[in-house]
């Protein structure tokens, strides 16, 4: 059921109105003749009066389902009333619904109790991926510090314990892979166990399988986070999880049984055969994650070198030895120290005292960090000359050889996109407003090269995501590609700041953004072909001033993540595009019988609330 006024607090108020109303009328609205699929009134357990609908007719007992709470249950004949017209009016509240991945365990009772166990009285977070009869959809419980996704969490109901991997505390792992490596200095490893060899064997099958069946038919065709997939990676298929969606091509997976975490193409991900499903889903992840004890304390965030130093240490040895100390069933992860095969389980030889004892815990002069997709590798840079960027004594400094440089008269960068092609005076022309501040500065999109725009940041973030990171020169006013949030944007340089981070402006959006260094790359000229798609705008007809807070909200909730049309009235060129300005009048026409002009709108509304200069 959902909650909320016109909802859940509807359905409360209708239902104390009918346990008043029947109170008084009962004894003359004893339903008389009865039919299955009849709506009634039901005088339940507590007192409480519900509407329900008949199910089926037994002698003296009548099976009812409550339409709006979902369930049913046998009453007695004497609890069952006409219902009357003015309790039919609020929708049934009650809708059935299937959770995605789970719809080929529906009569399986452990999960059944599962999910049972983690939704029934709560308050949830819905996500609905198809609109039907019956739709379908993914839970989310908000209610702690972390979302969880019942579907995703209701799936390991189904492992095989005796798959299952228990650590023990001080004992001793042989043959242990490390498979993946993160910036934070937590790994994941892999433990030789039953788990382990039964997964081999599954995979194995599904090679085979796949050798003489057209894998096409297996398109996934609906993503959604938690989903398990199948994906060919190094010429294995590998299971994996979805983490995050971007758009509709790219999105970022885990893979299940190494830990790493990469950004990949809808298309290249692949659903389990029905017959191999319950196998696959019944196998724990194999990847352990895992971080190392007794490191140095108060050492904070891990420092590349120290990341790259682990990296290189564990990543290029087949096999290690691990001693578990610690298990954090919380958080899910386990507290270890590692030996190298030539060295004996002595923590004096582990690869934590190595660590420990190097020095790896200030930043150096030349070391860039850039991840790659799998957010586990990365790409250590030295140079005779000193860095571009240098991180000393927790501030950014300019470099002796120029290379992070910001000259007195900027150049702009040589290699522009077109500029954009805008209507003619007096035109009008589609647009969508993504960014107001005031009716003096706000950003338009053109409406009909938003299609562009979207397949640009597509193919972005599946190029960034994939390539190797290189080690950046920056430059203010120069062009590049900064990852913000889960996005990769074109940037310009504004400036170059302390602790490694730079001011940027986004090209395409018109926000101003601080960024690490560590997040930008250079925009390559497949990225340079369509012209930038932020345009600054200040409102025509109305008189510049000093807009007030309040004048800049009311202007903001008018035109912010809006389509309208736009008649330009001046242009303002300049030698850089992301200085070009226009003056232009907006139109919203999303009324059927009125156009609304935000010019005139602003002028008669807003100008009292704005002070002048």
């Amino acid at each position: 059921r959902y909650v909320g006024k016109d909802y859940s607090s509807a359905q409360e108020q209708m239902e104390d109105d009918m346990k008043a109303y029947y109170s008084q009328n009962s004894s003359v609205l004893l339903a008389q003749s009865l039919s299955v699929g009849q709506l009634v009134a039901v005088h339940a357990e507590e007192d409480a009066w519900l509407r329900a609908r008949i199910i089926s007719l037994e002698d003296d007992k009548i099976k009812v389902s409550y339409v709006d709470h979902g369930f049913s249950e046998f009453v007695e004949s004497n609890s069952v009333y006409k219902l009357q017209q003015q309790f039919t009016l609020l929708p049934f509240q009650a809708a059935k619904c299937k959770l995605a991945g789970l719809e080929a365990f529906c009569d399986d009772p452990v999960l059944v109790k599962t999910v049972e166990s983690q939704t029934c009285y709560k308050i949830l977070a819905v996500e609905i991926l198809e609109r039907s009869d019956i739709p379908l959809l993914v839970l989310y419980d908000t209610s702690g510090e972390d979302d969880i996704n019942i579907n995703a969490t209701s799936l390991k109901a189904l492992y095989d314990k005796s798959l299952q991997l228990h650590l023990q505390v001080d004992a001793l792992y042989t043959n242990v892979r490390v498979t993946s490596v993160f910036s934070d200095g937590s790994l994941y490893c892999q433990v030789p166990s039953k788990g382990l060899a039964r997964l081999s064997e599954v995979l194995q099958k599904l090679e085979d399988y796949f050798d003489y069946k057209q894998t096409s038919e297996f398109n996934v065709t609906l993503p959604f986070c938690g989903k398990i997939c199948l994906f060919l990676s190094k010429g294995k298929w590998a299971r994996v999880e979805i983490r995050i969606i971007h758009t509709r091509r790219a999105l970022d997976v885990q893979f299940m049984d190494t830990g790493t975490v990469s950004t990949v193409k809808v298309s290249e991900l692949k659903e389990i055969p029905p017959q191999f499903l319950r196998e696959v889903i019944a196998i724990p992840p194999q990847a352990i994650k895992c971080c190392l004890e007794d490191l140095p304390p108060n050492t904070g965030m891990w420092t590349p070198d120290a990341v790259l130093w682990l990296r290189d240490t564990v990543m290029t040895c087949p096999e290690f030895s691990m001693k578990v100390v610690k298990h954090d069933g919380s958080k899910g992860i386990a507290h270890v120290y590692l030996f190298a095969p030539e060295n004996i389980p002595d923590v004096d030889h582990s690869v934590n005292q190595q660590i420990k004892n190097a020095d790896l815990w200030k930043h150096q002069k030349d070391v860039f960090l850039s991840a790659t997709p799998s957010g586990s590798s990365f790409t250590k840079v030295t140079s005779d000359a000193v860095s571009a960027l240098q991180l000393t004594s927790g501030k950014l400094e300019k470099s002796v050889s120029g290379s992070a440089r910001e000259p007195s008269s900027a150049e702009p960068d040589s290699d522009m996109p077109p500029p954009l092609p805008l209507s003619k005076a007096g035109e009008l022309m589609d647009v969508y407003v993504s960014l107001a501040c005031h009716p003096g500065h706000f950003i338009i999109q053109p409406w009909n090269e938003l299609h562009h725009l979207e397949s640009l940041m597509e193919e972005m973030i599946l190029y960034y995501s994939s390539a190797e990171g290189k080690p950046v020169t920056i430059e203010k006013n120069k062009l590049y590609a900064a990852k913000i949030g889960n996005q990769w944007y074109r940037v310009v340089v504004k400036g170059i700041l302390r602790n490694g981070f730079l001011s940027v402006y986004e090209l395409d959006y018109g926000k101003h953004e601080f960024v690490n260094v560590d997040k930008v790359q250079p925009l390559t000229s497949a990225f340079r072909k369509l012209p930038f798609q932020a345009v600054t705008a200040q409102l025509a007809g109305v008189k510049s001033q000093q807009w007030s807070e309040e004048a800049s909200i009311v202007f903001r909730n008018l035109v912010e993540k809006k389509p309208l049309v736009a008649q330009i009235q001046a242009v303002n060129e300049s030698a850089n595009p992301w200085d070009r300005k226009i003056v232009t009048l907006l139109v919203d026409t999303s009324l059927p019988d009125t156009d609304i002009w935000i010019n005139d709108f602003v002028s008669q509304s807003l100008v009292e609330l704005s002070k002048d200069d």
